[in-house]
């Protein structure tokens, strides 16, 4: 399957185990992949045959800012969810860290899900 990657992006949530956390808005970095035939947009080099990663970025971007979980591993799932409003991919992996909260190290989970909502 062909993979479309967005990495690096940075995001603005107030997302945290501890209530201070929460309070203020913090960076969240999202590094993402979805799975999806890329086959019709090489062959027709049309943009609405592949996923518009601009689109993609946006959507993510939202997600982060818009909610407020204390756990990292709950937002992914919104991510992901975002991600799988396509029902064009079929798998996706999202990878959300934290830097700037632990002195220098970066915690960071992933998920990785097939979409249910496949047509």
């Amino acid at each position: 399957m062909d993979v479309i990657r967005l990495r690096g992006v940075r995001a603005y949530g107030r997302h945290g185990a501890s209530s201070g956390e929460r309070e203020r808005r913090q960076l969240i970095r999202v590094d993402l992949s979805a799975e999806m035939d890329l086959q019709p947009a090489a062959t027709s080099d049309d943009l609405a045959r592949t996923l518009d990663y601009a689109e993609l970025h946006d959507r993510v971007v939202r997600v982060v800012a818009t909610t407020s979980y204390a756990l990292l591993e709950r937002l992914a799932a919104d991510v992901l969810d975002a991600v799988f409003a396509d029902p064009r991919i079929t798998r996706a992996r999202v990878t959300l860290s934290k830097p700037k909260i632990l002195g220098g190290a970066t915690p960071s989970i992933t998920l990785e899900r097939i979409n249910s909502r496949r047509a």
